[in-house]
């Protein structure tokens, strides 16, 4: 009688053979190819005019344009987080007319395109030639001339900002609403008032969901100032505009303009990088940091927690 085969035997070794890609070898000697052409006409084609973009990239006005264009990405960019806070805070709320007002200026101001704004806060004289401060439907204590009092920078600044706004807005009622409600309950059941809640509670582990759009905003901000053209403020693409229609040397004040978007861009995207790898801490896999509220309720039992 023949002997049963083993069970535990192992089994012979086999030589696999790795699967090919031809396909990715074509697309690599495609991309080297196109590369090389790329390389090439940078180097030999006189019409860049790289001696010209060497002149003019750290020049007085070209650099002069950049800072204005830096202040407005900041200063606009400030005016849209705090206005979006603010305004999807009054969309979440409860109270119908604060819902209300929030969702009508999202409707205004989404609805509309910027270009349009800017000139609206451009021209706003021709709406209001004065703007006073008093009581309502009463005497007047103090009169703005408004074409004054409205200079082109702070155009751009409401134009850009308020406009932001709206976008923030939903940006950030995304970020509350990714929060578990139960997180606003148990704060309410240890006292903690609504703003407390939002504050302590609810933003913190909202800006993981926050942080990556905003940072996408504040990157097409940059880009965005050069809109402010329309009503004559000087930027960096107005301001390389004002050279090259002098010179005539366009495409190498516009590869100088370029340059400095693009650097301005890299950096905005490392430091983007920086904050959404510390507000993401601990999110992927199981929860091995206390939550705001653990922390919170751990604080006020003096750290004894079920």
């Amino acid at each position: 009688m023949a002997e049963p085969a083993t069970t535990g035997a192992r089994p012979e070794p086999r030589d696999a053979a790795p699967v090919r890609h031809p396909g990715r070898w074509v697309a690599i000697a495609v991309l080297a190819v196109l590369g090389a052409m790329l390389v090439n006409t940078l180097l030999t084609n006189e019409n860049f005019g790289w001696p010209t973009v060497a002149q003019y990239l750290f020049s007085a006005p070209v650099l002069n344009g950049l800072a204005n264009t830096l202040v407005l990405t900041v200063l606009s960019m400030l005016i849209g987080i705090l206005g979006g806070i603010g305004l999807a805070v009054m969309r979440l709320s409860p109270n119908p007319v604060l819902s209300g007002v929030a969702g009508g200026y999202l409707w205004l101001f989404r609805g509309t395109p910027l270009i349009a704004q800017l000139l609206f806060w451009s021209f706003l004289s021709a709406l209001y030639p004065n703007l006073s401060l008093g009581i309502p439907f009463g005497p007047s204590f103090v009169v703005f001339d408004t074409n004054s009092l409205i200079t082109p920078f702070l155009a751009c600044l409401l134009g850009l900002g308020l406009n932001e706004a709206a976008y923030m807005a939903e940006i950030v009622r995304g970020g509350i609403q990714s929060v578990d409600h139960g997180q606003s309950e148990a704060a309410g059941a240890l006292g903690m008032t609504r703003a407390q809640t939002l504050r302590r509670v609810v933003l913190p582990q909202a800006m993981r969901v926050i942080i990556p759009p905003t940072g996408n905003e504040t990157i097409g901000m940059l880009k965005t100032t050069s809109l402010v053209v329309v009503i004559g403020y000087t930027e960096l693409l107005t301001s390389v505009q004002r050279i090259y229609s002098t010179n005539f040397q366009t495409i190498p004040l516009l590869i100088v303009a370029a340059a400095w978007y693009l650097l301005l861009t890299s950096l905005l995207t490392a430091g983007q990088r920086v904050i959404e790898r510390r507000y993401g801490r601990g999110v992927a896999g199981a929860v091995t940091e206390a939550t705001p509220l653990v922390r919170l309720f751990s604080f006020r039992t003096g750290g004894k927690t079920a």
